[in-house]
């Protein structure tokens, strides 16, 4: 992960920073599932945590050089162009960058569907199962959050997301989210 590229969101009057991101991770989404590349990580420099979560208006895509340029973004761009600024190109990462994990995080918080597979696993009834994960056992998580349609299922769902610092350096592959359970990126 030694180059990087970062993609600006422009302010848009008709339409919320969180859109535009959504809409900008769906086609990047689809390039990376399509492509097959399992060497780009992403990250949100611009992420807040607290009282009023946002992912930002940056999106940074790591990698080496040869695997940025494979990925081509002007191609998957396409109809966020009056949207987007690729910010100075593909560029080396600086030596002096820590380390940072940015990992999905899924919230249990379908009850339904846990109550259902207590059900299948234990043998309960629909009123054991009720009683013993009641509607409050619905986790809510304070985090930020993409909205994905998933290329596989054609579900949608919120992509939570959380970065945070890490003490070293870990390698590993990336997923068609451009998100790693183990490999870290650097943070600057």
């Amino acid at each position: 992960m030694d180059h990087y590229l970062d993609l600006r969101l422009r302010a848009d009057p008709e339409l919320p920073p969180h859109q535009l991101m959504d809409a900008l991770f769906a086609r990047l989404h689809r390039a990376l599932v399509h492509g097959s590349h399992r060497d780009i990580g992403l990250s949100f420099p611009d992420a807040r945590q607290g009282p009023r979560v946002s992912l930002g208006s940056r999106l940074r895509l790591h990698g080496t050089a040869t695997a940025l340029a494979r990925l081509d973004p002007p191609s998957w761009l396409v109809g966020m162009k009056d949207h987007v600024d690729a910010v100075a190109g593909v560029l080396a990462v600086p030596e002096a960058a820590s380390v940072i994990a940015v990992r999905r995080v899924q919230a249990k918080s379908n009850v339904d569907r846990l109550r259902r597979r207590q059900m299948k696993r234990k043998g309960w009834t629909s009123a054991e199962a009720t009683a013993a994960i009641p509607d409050s056992a619905a986790e809510n998580l304070d985090l930020p959050f993409l909205t994905v349609r998933s290329q596989s299922t054609g579900q949608t769902f919120r992509l939570f997301v959380r970065q945070h610092s890490m003490p070293s350096v870990a390698t590993g592959e990336f997923n068609g989210y451009g998100l790693s359970t183990e490999a870290t990126l650097p943070l600057f």
